[in-house]
C-alpha cells in the first residue's frame, strides 16, 4: 500500500521513462557507430546490454519498491539515472578515445571494445530506470484484485513511451539535433519529471541539464592532432565528418573519428600519391579505350570524380553517396564543383544500381569503410548486379580496405568475385589497400601497358608501375551471399592476427 499520493502521475513518469529508456539506445548505437562501426556486432552489444540492465533493474525496482513504497524515493532515482543520462555524452568522447586505442594496439576488436564501451557508459542509467515500471507498479497498487489491470496499463504505457522514444530519437533528434543532445533532451524531461515529485530545490537539475544543451557537439570532439587544423566539421544523418588541413594546403576528409582518411585534396593537383590515383588507370587492365561512363559508388569527398572530371572530361560520371551532406563538403572543401558530365546521386550503392537503368563502362566500389564494411556490397548477389549494369566488357574495379599484410578478405571478395566475373586481377597498391578488377573479357598487365601510352601524360608513370603490380588473384576464401556473409567476424580475426603479430594497424 502506497504512503503517499503520487505525484507526478505515474502514467507520465512510466511514458517519459519508456521514452527515455529505448531513445537512449538508439542514441547510444549511434554514438558507438563512430568509434566501432554500425555492424550487426555493435547493435548486439547494445541491445544485449540494454536487455541485461532492464532486467537488473526489473529484480531491483522489485525490492526498492517494498521497502520504500513512497513516490519520492521513485523520484530521487529518476533524477539521478537522468543525471548519469546527462553525463553519457559528455564522457563518452575521452572514454570511446581510450577504448579505440585499445582497439587498434591490443587488438580488442570491435565486439569487446563496443561491449566494454556500452557496459561503461550506459548500463548503470538503463538499469535505474528499469527499476522504475515494478517501483511504479507497487505504488499504483491498491488491491491485488487490481493487479492485472494495473499492471498491463502501466506496462502499455511505458511501451507506448518505448516507441515514441526509438522514432523520436531515430527521425527527429539525432538527425536534427545530433547525438549528444539528444541524450541530454532525455535526460532532461527525466529530471523534469522527477522534480515535481521531489519540490522545488530539484529544479536546479533540469535546468542545469537543459544548460547543457548549449554547449557545442564539438566540444567533446578530439583533437585533430599536431601539425594538423580541423577547418570544418560536421555531425551528418549517417556519421561525424570533419576536413582537417596540414600546413601545405592538403585536405583529409575524416569520416567519424578518423580510423581512415576518406578523400584527399591537393590544390596543385588532381593525383593524390595513394589509391585514388589507381582508379584512374587500373580499368585501362580491361578497357581498351577511356570509359564513356562510370559510376562511383562511395563518392565521399570526390576525390575520384574530380580526378576523372580534369582527365577524362568526355567521361559522364554518376557520382553516388549514402551521405548527402558529404557532397556540400565535397564542393567547398575538395574541389569537386558543378561539371556537365558530373551527377550526384544520393543513395545506398546498392539500392542505385538495383534502381538505375543506365549501363556503365566501369563501376568502382568504394564504400568499405575501415575497419568494417557494408555486408551487402560484399555478396555474390552484390557482384552480379554491378555485372548487370555493365556494358559488355566493362569493368568492376574494388577498393578493399585492410590491416597491414592481411588477406583473408581479400581472399573472399575475389571468390565471391569469381562466381560472377570469368577474369580478374588485383593490384596491391598500399599496405592497406588491394584494388580488384573484375571484368567479362580478359584482365592483364600487357593490356594496361599498351594503354599506358594512349594515357594523359600525367597517368602514364602510374599506369606503368600499376602494370609492374598487378597479379592474379588471390586463390582461397569463402564466397559471400545475401543470406550470410560474416564480414564483422572475418575482420576482427583480420585485426586479432595482425596485432598478435605486434603491428600497428596503421
Amino acid at each position: 500500500m502506497p504512503t503517499d499520493r503520487p505525484r507526478p502521475p505515474l502514467e507520465l513518469l512510466v511514458f517519459v521513462v519508456g521514452a527515455a529508456t529505448l531513445g537512449a539506445e538508439i542514441a547510444a548505437a549511434r554514438l558507438m557507430a563512430p568509434y566501432f562501426g554500425a555492424s550487426t556486432i555493435v547493435w548486439a552489444n547494445t541491445i544485449a546490454v540494454v536487455l541485461v540492465a532492464l532486467s537488473a533493474g526489473y529484480w531491483l525496482g522489485g525490492r526498492l519498491a517494498d521497502r520504500h513504497p513512497h513516490v519520492r524515493g521513485l523520484c530521487r532515482l529518476v533524477i539521478v539515472a537522468a543525471v548519469l543520462l546527462g553525463a553519457v555524452p559528455l564522457v563518452a568522447g575521452p572514454m570511446l578515445g581510450v577504448s579505440v586505442e585499445a582497439f587498434d594496439s591490443y587488438s580488442l576488436g570491435a565486439f569487446a571494445g563496443s561491449l566494454v564501451a556500452i557496459l561503461v557508459l550506459v548500463a548503470l542509467p538503463v538499469l535505474m530506470l528499469g527499476a522504475v515500471s515494478p517501483w511504479a507498479l507497487r505504488l499504483r497498487l491498491a488491491r491485488v484484485e487490481d493487479s492485472g489491470r494495473v499492471a498491463g496499463r502501466l506496462y502499455a504505457i511505458s511501451t507506448v513511451g518505448s516507441l515514441a522514444g526509438t522514432f523520436l530519437s531515430a527521425l527527429l533528434l539525432i538527425p536534427l539535433a545530433g547525438t549528444q543532445r539528444t541524450f541530454l533532451v532525455f535526460a532532461s524531461a527525466l529530471a523534469i519529471v522527477a522534480a515535481i515529485g521531489l519540490g522545488r530545490r530539484y529544479v536546479v537539475v533540469p535546468l542545469a541539464l537543459a544548460a547543457l544543451l548549449l554547449v557545442p557537439p564539438g566540444a567533446v570532439k578530439a583533437k585533430a592532432g599536431e601539425g594538423r587544423v580541423v577547418v570544418h566539421e560536421a555531425e551528418t544523418e549517417y556519421q561525424y565528418a570533419r576536413v582537417v588541413e596540414l600546413g601545405n594546403g592538403e585536405r583529409r576528409l575524416e569520416l567519424n573519428e578518423g580510423g581512415a582518411v576518406h578523400s584527399l585534396y591537393r590544390p596543385e593537383s588532381v593525383l593524390t600519391g595513394s589509391v585514388w590515383d589507381g582508379f584512374l588507370v587500373v580499368p585501362f587492365a580491361a578497357l581498351e579505350r577511356p570509359p564513356e561512363r562510370i559510376a562511383i559508388l562511395g563518392n565521399a569527398g570526390g576525390t575520384t570524380a574530380r580526378a576523372y572530371a580534369r582527365h577524362f572530361p568526355e567521361t559522364r560520371i554518376d557520382a553516388v553517396e549514402l551521405d548527402g551532406r558529404l557532397f556540400r563538403i565535397a564542393e567547398r572543401w575538395f574541389g569537386l564543383r558543378d561539371r556537365p558530365q558530373l551527377k550526384r546521386i544520393t543513395q545506398d550503392g546498392r539500392t542505385f544500381l538495383r534502381s538505375t537503368g543506365a549501363r556503365y563502362d566501369a563501376i568502382f566500389v568504394d564504400a568499405y569503410r575501415q575497419p568494417y564494411i557494408p555486408f551487402h556490397l560484399s555478396t555474390r548477389e552484390f557482384f552480379a548486379l554491378a555485372r548487370e549494369r555493365l556494358r559488355p566488357g566493362g569493368a568492376l574495379v574494388v577498393n578493399v580496405g585492410h590491416p597491414p599484410g592481411s588477406v583473408e578478405l581479400e581472399r573472399v571478395l575475389s571468390a565471391t568475385l569469381a562466381e560472377v566475373f570469368a577474369h580478374q586481377a588485383r593490384d596491391p597498391i598500399a599496405p592497406v589497400n588491394t584494388l580488384l578488377i573484375a571484368s567479362t573479357q580478359p584482365v592483364g598487365r600487357e593490356r594496361l601497358e599498351r594503354a599506358a601510352a594512349e594515357l594523359p601524360g600525367e597517368l602514364r608513370p602510374l599506369a606503368r608501375v600499376s602494370a609492374r603490380r598487378l597479379d592474379a588473384p588471390l586463390p582461397g576464401g569463402e564466397v559471400y551471399t545475401d543470406d550470410r556473409a560474416p564480414v564483422e567476424w572475418l575482420i576482427d580475426k583480420s585485426i586479432v592476427e595482425h596485432a598478435a603479430r605486434g603491428e600497428p594497424l596503421r
